[in-house]
């Protein structure tokens, strides 16, 4: 991933320098000017208002503002069953409903202290959803961020493929946005007869569109010249700021839970954590190409080592039983009638769980003071702090460059504004 720095651009930065040396007395002169770019912004991918304050074309200030979306959703969690806020996940990262699924009962999981009796294959097709939903978020996130710098025809290759794995998703869930196929102690329903089949032949084809993408991209003039020297986040400010997943390998750092922290069955398998070298906005493109063949690399072995068996752990306390034995058994009767109404009997304690979504690390922690319902639920979105680097990253930078970085963050305002 060479870099090349044009005369311009070093032009462009003695300017912003020399600008911003004479902050005080272009203020006093009256000669900035306030920008507000959003909330309603097709640039800024959601609800996301930014405050510019401009000197020409170059920025001199930036404020982030956030929250046109809350919708309260720890509240929300408060007041309901570990089961019956998982809906409310989908519409987390509403990208990747799938990851956030997974990654929620997880959590619970975790609290209830049944993660090590989880079935074998339940944790191979969560995993198959996971990675599935990371190619599906990549593939929408680098279509609208080449979209964002010109390259309308990549966004129609990539959700050309996003549609493929639609119709996977739907096969599998019932749905295609949001999905609510997990549940706490396994999954909802098992894999349909022929899946893994389709899911092996959409890998073939997907890595065309991976070569195609690149083609388009990766040596495009254009696209260099929007990208390359382009916002950079050196590796000292993406660990001070907090920021995860891509946005955090982009600037060289070589930090992935799936590797650092393996959870569910991702120490089994092989694969690599690509990492950029200066933590422009084209590092941040190529970690997530490289992230996506990756996920096809995991995907194609859990088709390869996936057992048979059951999907969920054998236990009426934290998954409700077979219909004919409720019909026919007290016992049953009884724990679905507990488990519906007051939900699984969680200890006293308290818990976090983190994990490696498209976004970054989507975590969540978990406060218990017993019984079924969370006594307060708090989530740390990866959009969320991803963002607050803007204040940060923007000013030195011309007006037209603030597409260009924003779609290479690539975040969700659903899941900041939770």
């Amino acid at each position: 991933m060479s870099k090349v720095s044009t005369t311009q651009d070093i032009e462009i930065r003695d300017t912003a320098a020399n600008m911003a040396a004479a902050d005080e007395l272009t203020d006093v002169q009256g000669e900035k000017m306030v920008l507000n770019m959003g909330p309603s912004h097709p640039a800024t991918h959601g609800v996301l208002r930014l405050r510019l304050e401009m000197d020409g074309e170059i920025i001199t200030k930036a404020e982030p503002d956030v929250g046109y979306l809350h919708r309260g959703d720890e509240k929300i969690a408060e007041n309901m069953t570990y089961n019956q806020f998982l809906p409310y996940t989908d519409r987390l990262d509403y990208l990747a409903p799938l990851a956030n699924n997974v990654h929620y009962v997880l959590a619970v999981e975790k609290l209830l202290g049944i993660t090590d009796d989880l079935p074998e294959r339940c944790q191979y097709i969560r995993t198959i959803c996971c990675e599935l939903a990371r190619v599906s978020a990549h593939l929408l996130g680098l279509g609208a961020f080449a979209m964002d710098t010109g390259a309308f025809t990549v966004f129609l290759h990539t959700f050309t493929e996003r549609e493929k794995i639609y119709c996977l998703i739907e096969a599998l869930t019932g749905a295609r946005f949001t999905t609510s196929y997990t549940r706490v102690g396994g999954l909802s329903r098992d894999l349909p007869e022929g899946w893994l089949d389709e899911l092996s032949k959409f890998l073939d084809e997907v890595k065309i569109n991976f070569d195609e993408t690149e083609t388009l991209l990766t040596r495009n003039p254009i696209f260099l010249e929007r990208t390359q020297d382009v916002g950079i986040i050196t590796r000292e400010e993406a660990i001070d700021f907090g920021l995860s997943g891509p946005n955090l390998r982009g600037s060289g750092v070589e930090h992935d839970v799936r590797k650092a922290q393996p959870y569910m069955i991702y120490d089994r398998f092989d694969f690599d954590v690509p990492v950029g070298t200066t933590g422009d906005c084209y590092d941040r493109y190529a970690v997530r190409i490289l992230e996506m063949r990756e996920s096809v690399k995991i995907l194609r072995q859990c088709i390869a080592d996936i057992p048979g068996g059951p999907i969920n752990v054998d236990d009426g306390k934290i998954v409700l039983p077979p219909t004919e034995k409720v019909m026919t058994n007290m016992e049953e009767l009884i724990h679905q009638f507990m488990l519906v109404t007051q939900g699984q009997d969680a200890p006293v304690g308290e818990i976090y769980f983190g994990a490696e979504n498209p976004k970054g690390e989507l975590g969540f922690y978990i406060h218990s003071l017993g019984g079924g319902t969370p006594h307060r639920l708090k989530i740390r979105a990866p959009s969320f702090v991803n963002l607050s680097i803007l204040s940060q990253l923007l000013p030195g930078h011309m007006i037209a460059d603030v597409v260009a970085i924003l779609g290479s963050l690539d975040f969700v305002m659903g899941e900041c504004d939770r």
